[in-house]
């Protein structure tokens, strides 16, 4: 009964805030039509993981082979270096590149001339507007082997050589071009985080003698903690979803030893071989790990800080 009332009061609590601000919910309905378009409808798709899957015959015209593809994709040659590459890029990603934003943040936060504080802002998000092939396409010039990179190498001693087409040093590459290519970008939600804390705080903490280094430890870093957390949980939710479209610009026959991860596997059965119904299962299984992760991380974080997204 009491579960009953508490509903019908959430219920009219809604409607009352939908007729307050009806041009917000009006501003909302291209957003929401946008993702039941684009994201929800092709969830239907899903039941092609299950299927021998032909274009001509369709979803429903086509052969069910139940987890006879995710069996074969678990018995391949390839599953566990695919599997294994994805979770090392992902693992490297998360401990550097998801904290270079943060730390890019605090840094330019300290500055206190305006001007250079703006060139510097400026600089930093202009690689994240340069299109993938484009940016890819420079960072190939630079690691090959007369590229500038190269040509710093060799003058400290070291050899001549294409350092993109190593697979030693390809997952590095990959990693460093990545922080240069979102750290600025990245930190604009940091900085509108840091803008909100109390200048209060930081008075407080000078009074009782707290260096700039400490501030930052005991006032700053708690003052953005939640969005950190909220991040970090997102990103926690696409941990197996290493970019293709950066790695197929970049890797090569001699680097996809370490190179080849889940979505990259994915679009060569699934475009180039045309195996529709086996790329659907792989990525199926990436997006259920993907799903699980995002839920654990989110419970975990409610119960250590009482912070989290759902």
């Amino acid at each position: 009964m009491k579960h009953t009332k508490k509903n019908a009061v959430e219920k009219f609590n809604l409607i009352r805030d939908i007729k307050k601000n009806k041009l917000l919910y009006l501003f909302m309905i291209p957003v929401i039509v946008y993702f039941i378009i684009f994201h929800y409808v092709p969830m239907a798709g899903i039941v092609v993981a299950f299927e021998k899957y032909f274009p001509r015959k369709g979803i429903f015209g086509s052969q069910w082979v139940w987890f006879k593809n995710f069996e074969n994709f678990f018995k391949g040659a390839y599953a566990g270096r695919v599997i294994k590459n994805t979770i090392i890029i992902s693992v490297l990603e998360i401990v550097f590149s998801f904290p270079a934003p943060i730390i890019f943040a605090l840094l330019l936060n300290e500055v206190k001339n305006a001007k250079f504080k703006k060139v510097v802002q400026t600089v930093s998000y202009m690689p994240h507007f340069i299109s993938s092939v484009v940016f890819c396409g420079l960072v190939a010039d630079f690691c090959s082997s007369r590229g500038f990179i190269t040509d710093f190498i060799v003058m400290l001693g070291g050899t001549r050589q294409s350092l993109i087409g190593n697979a030693d040093y390809f997952r590095t590459i990959y990693t460093i071009s990545g922080i240069w290519q979102t750290v600025g970008y990245g930190s604009i939600i940091y900085m509108a985080a840091l803008s909100g804390v109390d200048k209060e705080l930081y008075e407080a903490a000078m009074l009782d003698g707290a260096n700039r280094l400490q501030q930052t430890w005991h006032v700053t870093l708690p003052g953005i903690a939640n969005t950190i957390v909220m991040l970090f949980i997102l990103r926690m939710g696409s941990f197996l979803t290493v970019g293709s479209e950066k790695l197929l610009l970049l890797y090569a026959p001699s680097t996809y030893e370490v190179a080849d991860v889940i979505s990259t596997y994915v679009y060569r059965k699934g475009i180039l071989d045309a195996d529709f119904g086996y790329s659907t299962a792989v990525n199926l299984f990436n997006s259920v790990i993907n799903t699980a992760l995002l839920i654990l991380t989110n419970k975990i974080s409610r119960k250590v800080s009482d912070m989290s997204l759902f």
